[in-house]
């Protein structure tokens, strides 16, 4: 699907992501790694993320906190960065966050952001609906519709 939608490469989350992220570039490593997820992710992150590279940390969606080991980082010569949105919703930076958001919805009303939307639920089946996203059985969005 990834591909589909205009992606050079796929890979596999439940195959070896670091050897995959390696052969993809020809063992140089990925520039940027964006990781929701922390845990296992993480980890695979720390051992294909290139020379100079970042990984950026933006949450701990698989429950599990990263340790960081500063002579990985040191080692590797790569940056870790954090991005904790909530940080954004207040004073100045709340303004950059609604100029962001407002930036989104007028290229979502323009088409030009088509969200990929898989399954639309109503109320009843958002239960099930979470387990299909724990699951990975889930590719895109599952809207809830808060009335059937």
């Amino acid at each position: 699907m990834c591909r589909e939608l205009g992606a050079a490469v796929g890979i596999d989350a439940h195959g070896d992501v670091a050897e995959a992220v390696r052969a993809a570039t020809d063992g140089r490593g990925a520039d940027v790694i964006f990781d929701p997820v922390g845990g296992d992710a993480f980890r695979a992150s720390q051992r294909c993320v290139a020379p100079e590279g970042k990984i950026l940390l933006v949450g701990f969606a698989g429950g599990e906190v990263h340790d960081i080991a500063a002579n990985r980082v040191l080692l590797g010569n790569y940056s870790v960065l954090g991005l904790y949105v909530g940080a954004y919703s207040h004073g100045e930076a709340n303004a950059v966050r609604r100029a962001v958001h407002d930036e989104l919805m007028g290229l979502l009303a323009h088409g030009t952001l088509r969200p990929l939307v898989s399954r639309e639920v109503g109320l009843e089946d958002v239960p099930a609906a979470l387990e299909a996203l724990r699951d990975r059985q889930v590719i895109g969005r599952v809207v809830a519709h808060p009335v059937g």
